[in-house]
């Protein structure tokens, strides 16, 4: 488990994290939603260790950051991280000397599935397919826990589906996936716990499957009651 404990991040002026507690549980799909600019990213950034909280704590599986938390972790960005001129194989090569969980077996099998070759250099992919090796990258380090930054960023609509089916085939019961989007509609039914942020503050936090099945309400229903007015 992921405990995020009353973790603060400014900017300048800026209040970017204001107090932010959640947990993030074993097996589980977890969806940080909310408008623009209201923490989520930043949120992810700092469990993943990328930028350091002014305040609180985040425990990984009750461990502080550290060199041992280092391979639980894998985080999928919403911006290009790739090396300039590094075809897809270098990029899995270079991976694989960092990450000592990585599976060169799952990651040349989504390679497959997503009809890519390893020869082909990064830059001069499609923007979709540049989102879709950044998501292999992402899995294929075994990770227990996958952060994912806007995962559906440059996937057409019509690909969404097949990229929702290779996430759900590639997580295991003990791995867990916390990811921001603005695609509600499409993680609906894929998403286990959801937590709404706003100004860089936890709202709302509720399991998604219970919320239907006893409010008769989608995530989108919650967000209006919480984003009202805004």
């Amino acid at each position: 488990m992921i405990e995020i404990k009353n973790i603060y991040k400014k900017y300048k002026k800026v209040k970017a994290l204001d107090g932010v507690s959640f947990n993030i549980h074993e097996g589980k799909i977890t969806c940080l939603l909310g408008i623009n600019g209201v923490g989520k990213s930043t949120t992810l950034k700092a469990i993943a260790g990328l930028i350091n909280i002014d305040s609180g704590e985040i425990l990984i599986d009750g461990e502080k950051l550290n060199h041992n938390t280092y391979n639980k972790i894998s985080f999928v960005p919403d911006v290009d991280n790739h090396f300039a001129q590094f075809t897809i194989k270098e990029s899995f090569e270079f991976m694989k000397e960092f990450y000592k969980n990585w599976d060169d077996n799952k990651a040349y099998e989504m390679l497959e599935l997503f009809n890519l070759s390893d020869d082909k250099e990064i830059s001069k992919l499609s923007k979709g397919n540049i989102a879709r090796v950044k998501i292999i990258i992402g899995f294929a380090q075994n990770a227990k826990y996958t952060l994912l930054d806007e995962p559906f960023s440059g996937i057409d609509i019509f690909k969404r589906e097949e990229f929702l089916g290779v996430m759900t085939k590639y997580i295991s019961n003990e791995q867990s996936i916390v990811l921001t989007t603005h695609e509600i509609s499409e993680i609906e039914m894929l998403a286990d716990d959801v937590v709404l942020i706003d100004e860089g503050k936890v709202q709302l936090i509720f399991n998604a499957e219970q919320t239907r099945e006893e409010e008769g309400k989608s995530i989108i229903d919650k967000m209006r009651e919480v984003y009202q007015g805004e």
